[in-house]
């Protein structure tokens, strides 16, 4: 040490100590500095993926690092919102079980750490937004390191970090339902990823379509947008994700056969197995014919790449289609695919669950009514006013008119398998009060089961359409128990034909009860396409009724009693495609003929019978209620052999679905 430092005083020592750290205070800042002005990495969505996000065994199957190479055919998806990418808007029709939830999740992941900015995540309602929340975004922030130092923990006095909302450094995350016009409509947003799509709702608190709104949110982002459109299709002419597919370009994934290197997009026509052996499933090459066995898949995804089949009516628009065949090895097989298959054969519904969530493509819903003379030869012979073997409960229906009340009782068994039990018309109308005793009385009533058990109605539906005071009055008084007041909703709702029940005011003797009734929401059309399927299927002829053979589920027996005037109601209305003001378009059940109360009694009692939850019950369930309905499998096989149509009718032709050709 200098003479000089060794005789400073105590003070200017101190003071240089100051300076010095003061010195070496400003390097760590300047050195913070540049590296903050330094610009980031230019990755890619996928590239940043593959080096930042893991997965969570809370919410994946494969938990650890995440791997674009494990769905290689997401890569170019995820790389379209990416900043470089020109393209602004990418829609993805897309079959159940290939990762494209993940990959969304990967691009709010990406916007949070690397491109942040405002953004809006739409899921179908305000509950499944909360519930995506909980099981994939909060999952996504805790496993990345990276993604925890952008957003602070959620903490009760922390209003940045809530169920609904994620600060980060430069933006936020906004998380809210396609029913909810205040979420879609709180805030601008320069990225949007929009889920499930066609399971919104027609209107988000008839403010207008849910899309349409969202994308608003980003129009004053101009060319810097990103917005991610992904859903499993649903029924065609409603699908939103259809017509944003057949809008853009159309992209199909092509992968090379390991045989003779001929690409190809895959498709299920050319998946083949033994009949009755799945597990032989194997896919044929479109160039060389040969079976190309499943562990060739991962390979051939790996070398594949997209390729648009079409022309785009926006340059800024891309579109992909993808099939549950491209699923990787150890998610969905080919031999779980072919068995899928074969179960859903002759089930209408099953069909189409097939359709829409493994082959990622639209169902076509004809709602083309049977011919009511055709009906008259399937009719059956039994005793009016009994149930049937094979119905173990009954529901009913009640259509609510002007001077009457129509209802219909309908035995249900397994396979949803019904018998029209009883039709009754009671005079009088909801203005007067000796109509609602008989209703009331109705609800006492006993039918006998052809095993010699008395049944009663286990639920009625009663439609509110018409005197809705009058019907909550009168449900009220009997107690919703075995009463289920329904109010009917236009067009198809893929997750539940049957929501509720809400609390609903009602008016009764002139006062107002808040929450006074209970009502159930009930997706007509649903119901009306079902019956009509039901009505349209192959039945055994007499001969092999007597052989042995069985109705398919969701036979809908008719009684030798029933007029020509009822099976004209039954039959009252068809599906058309219409197109709205704005040029979309839509289904709609339209009337041939003016009266169709035997139609809706039917969808009453269908819904009342979905409210039981005969939808649901278990095999064990079943046979409980088949036991207390004393039906065995002796005396059912002796019923198929007694229900045969009272005159033989002509065989139906088969054809096959027209979207395997």
């Amino acid at each position: 040490m200098s003479a000089r430092n060794s005789t400073a005083s105590p003070r200017s020592a101190l003071a240089l100590d100051e300076q010095l750290l003061a010195f070496d205070g400003a390097q760590d800042l300047l050195r913070a500095w540049s590296q903050g002005i330094r610009p980031d990495p230019n990755l890619t969505v996928s590239e940043w993926a593959d080096r930042h996000r893991w997965l969570s065994s809370r919410a994946s199957a494969e938990p650890g690092r995440y791997r674009t190479a494990r769905t290689p055919y997401m890569r170019e998806i995820m790389d379209a919102l990416s900043p470089a990418s020109p393209v602004q808007r990418v829609v993805f029709m897309k079959a159940a079980q290939v990762g494209a939830t993940e990959a969304g999740n990967c691009f709010i992941g990406f916007v949070m750490h690397h491109a942040p900015g405002p953004m809006l995540a739409v899921q179908p309602t305000v509950e499944l937004a909360k519930r995506n929340s909980r099981q994939r975004i909060d999952p996504l922030i805790e496993e990345s390191p990276e993604l925890r130092e952008k957003v602070k923990p959620a903490r009760s006095r922390d209003a940045g970090n809530t169920m609904l909302s994620k600060e980060f450094a430069g933006g936020i995350l906004i998380m809210t339902g396609a029913n909810s016009a205040v979420g879609l409509q709180s805030t601008p947003a320069r990225y949007l990823f929009l889920d499930e799509v066609d399971a919104y709702p027609a209107s988000a608190d008839e403010e207008g379509d849910p899309v349409s709104l969202a994308e608003a949110r980003s129009l004053t982002f101009a060319h810097r947008r990103k917005a991610l459109l992904i859903s499993t299709p649903t029924i065609r002419g409603l699908s939103r994700i259809e017509r944003e597919f057949e809008a853009s370009d159309q992209r199909r994934y092509y992968v090379p056969c390991p045989h003779c290197d001929q690409e190809q997009w895959l498709r299920f026509e050319r998946l083949r197995w033994e009949k009755g052996k799945p597990e032989t499933a194997e896919y044929h090459c479109e160039g060389c014919d040969a079976p190309i066995a499943e562990h060739h898949k991962t390979a051939m995804l790996a070398a594949g790449e997209w390729r648009a089949t079409a022309q785009s009516s926006d340059p800024h628009t891309v579109g992909y289609h993808l099939s549950a065949l491209y699923s990787p090895i150890g998610w969905l097989s080919w031999a779980r695919i072919a068995r899928a298959w074969e179960a859903a054969l002759g089930n209408d519904e099953a069909m189409r669950a097939f359709r829409n969530t493994i082959l990622g493509e639209t169902w076509f819903e004809t709602g083309e009514a049977p011919d009511w003379q055709r009906l008259q030869g399937v009719k059956e012979e039994w005793k009016p006013g009994t149930v049937p073997v094979g119905g173990v409960f009954l529901t009913a229906g009640a259509d609510v008119q002007k001077d009457r009340i129509e209802v219909d009782v309908w035995a249900w068994g397994r396979g949803l398998e019904s018998w029209l039990v009883d039709h009754i018309v009671i005079e009088g109308g909801p203005a007067d009060p000796a109509c609602w005793q008989k209703l009331n009385d109705l609800l006492g009533r006993v039918w006998t089961h052809a095993s010699g058990q008395p049944m009663t109605i286990a639920r009625l539906a009663i439609d509110t359409g018409y005197e809705t005071s009058a019907v909550y009055a009168w449900a009220r008084q009997v107690g919703f128990a075995q009463v289920a007041p329904v109010k009917g909703l236009d067009g198809f709702n893929r997750s539940s034909p049957v929501t509720g029940p809400t609390y609903v005011d009602a008016t009764i003797g002139g006062k107002r009860l808040r929450r006074g009734a209970r009502l159930w929401s009930v997706a007509t059309s649903t119901f009306k396409a079902e019956t009509y399927r039901f009505l349209r299927q192959d039945r055994p002829t007499p001969e092999e009724i007597t052989a042995g053979a069985s109705f398919p589920a969701g036979t809908v027996h008719l009684p030798h009693w029933a007029d020509s005037e009822w099976l004209k109601q039954l039959t009252a209305e068809q599906l058309v495609t219409v197109k709205t003001k704005r040029g979309f378009t839509k289904l709609e059940w339209q009337k041939l003929r003016e009266r169709n109360e035997a139609l809706d009694c039917r969808v009453y009692a269908r819904a009342a019978a979905w409210i039981l939850g005969a939808d649901r019950w278990s095999e064990a369930r079943w046979a409980e209620m088949e036991r207390q309905s004393a039906v065995t499998a002796d005396t059912a096989a002796n019923d198929a052999a007694s229900a045969a149509p009272t005159r033989p009718s002509a065989r139906r032709r088969t054809m096959r679905s027209s979207y395997m050709r």
